[in-house]
């Protein structure tokens, strides 16, 4: 199975992702999306296989979201798309894609739905959090 992830190295959540990829057997095509940027068109397919809408991807914290006024709910998805064009840390992370589908991965486990096999166990998290026990079974 390909696995891709578009990903930020400086995100817990990120990380985690990867970790978890990594621990179930896929080496994963990784694009740092910070360094390459995105285009209108990459988005718009990412957010319309993921379900999500400009609004629900928009990273709010941590970002010059607020900075920007893109935190109004009357902003529209055009103009939300442009500035995330514009500064990539806008788009919030990790979205990953295999066969199984498209999905934003937070919380980080949201991942082990978009994979045929789980991780050997126990497998836990940055912050110490068990997701896959000691049997091989997805916790929580």
């Amino acid at each position: 199975m390909n696995v891709v992830i578009y990903h930020n190295p400086d995100c817990g959540t990120s990380r985690n992702v990867l970790a978890l990829i990594e621990a179930a057997g896929y080496r994963p095509t990784m694009i740092e999306y910070l360094k390459t940027g995105w285009t209108k068109p990459q988005l718009l397919g990412l957010f319309a296989a993921a379900g999500l809408t400009p609004r629900e991807a928009l990273r709010t914290t941590k970002s010059p979201a607020g900075q920007l006024g893109l935190l109004d709910p009357t902003v529209p998805d055009e103009t939300l798309l442009y500035a995330m064009v514009e500064h990539p840390i806008l788009v919030n992370r990790p979205i990953v894609c295999t066969t199984k589908g498209v999905k934003l991965c937070r919380p980080s486990e949201v991942v082990l739905d978009l994979l045929d096999r789980l991780p050997p166990g126990p497998f836990m998290k940055e912050d110490g959090q068990l997701l896959i026990d000691v049997e091989g079974r997805r916790v929580g």
